[in-house]
């Protein structure tokens, strides 16, 4: 559902199916899409980024910070600027989608460009769901620009840090939070049918990946032409593609 707040601001939250996962340890959440620079880490796009390439969404400390590695000394790389981060081509409104690894009860979210809270959106002190998207209107800027995502918890002092770097007026549309691979189409292979009585293959083992799908662990699946192993039994959702969560897939 959309509303309309009382900053330029719409949100929405994801509906997705509750799931029985054992969120691992320091689990928390941290932005996805566009991808935030703790993403960018995590799936290897930015070199050298030290533990935070693990940990993406345990950027956690005192609610208040504007730093992207929330004065947390081995995550310090978020916060080196001139460290080539990709900025993702936007147009004047940006959709951040939130990855909630563990579901904190949530008093807000809050969007920053320097010093200028550009959206807020009420966590009424609820659970949030696995996946949380925002719309924000950034109209009024233009350019390269680092948002500083944070999402407040309800029941504690600390709050999760995020920074996006954006290309505002890029002329490409907002990034999908959970975007599909297209393909082109080629000639059909000609395929032999198998016997009846040949066992079909498992379809968590050696298969893509796919939303809906329980895996557990160890299970082989293969994203976008890359093989991931499962690091923790869950239910798959969309938001949780193999190179977004390194807190349940490892490359292989």
């Amino acid at each position: 559902m959309r509303r309309t707040l009382t900053v330029p601001l719409v949100a929405t939250g994801a509906v997705v199916t509750s799931l029985g996962l054992a969120a691992p340890a320091q689990a928390h959440g941290y932005v996805s899409a566009p991808p935030s620079r703790q993403a960018l880490c995590a799936q290897g796009k930015v070199p050298d980024c030290g533990q935070i390439r693990y940990e993406p969404q345990s950027v956690e400390g005192r609610k208040g910070l504007r730093s992207c590695s929330a004065g947390i000394t081995q995550f310090a790389v978020l916060d080196d600027d001139d460290r080539g981060w990709p900025a993702t081509p936007v147009g004047s409104t940006v959709t951040f989608t939130w990855v909630n690894t563990a579901r904190h009860a949530t008093s807000n979210w809050e969007y920053f460009i320097g010093g200028t809270r550009v959206g807020v959106v009420d966590g009424g002190g609820r659970q949030p769901e696995a996946t949380v998207s925002h719309t924000v209107n950034l109209g009024g800027f233009s350019g390269r620009q680092k948002i500083l995502a944070v999402w407040n918890i309800s029941d504690t002092a600390n709050a999760f840090y995020a920074c996006v770097d954006v290309q505002l007026g890029g002329g490409g549309p907002t990034p999908s939070p959970s975007p599909t691979p297209t393909r082109t189409p080629g000639p059909t292979p000609t395929r032999t049918t198998p016997p009846p009585t040949t066992p079909a293959p498992s379809p968590t083992v050696g298969g893509t990946w796919a939303a809906g799908r329980s895996y557990q662990v160890g299970d082989l699946v293969t994203y976008q032409a890359v093989s991931y192993r499962c690091r923790q039994a869950h239910t798959a959702i969309p938001g949780w593609e193999p190179p977004y969560v390194p807190a349940l897939w490892t490359q292989v």
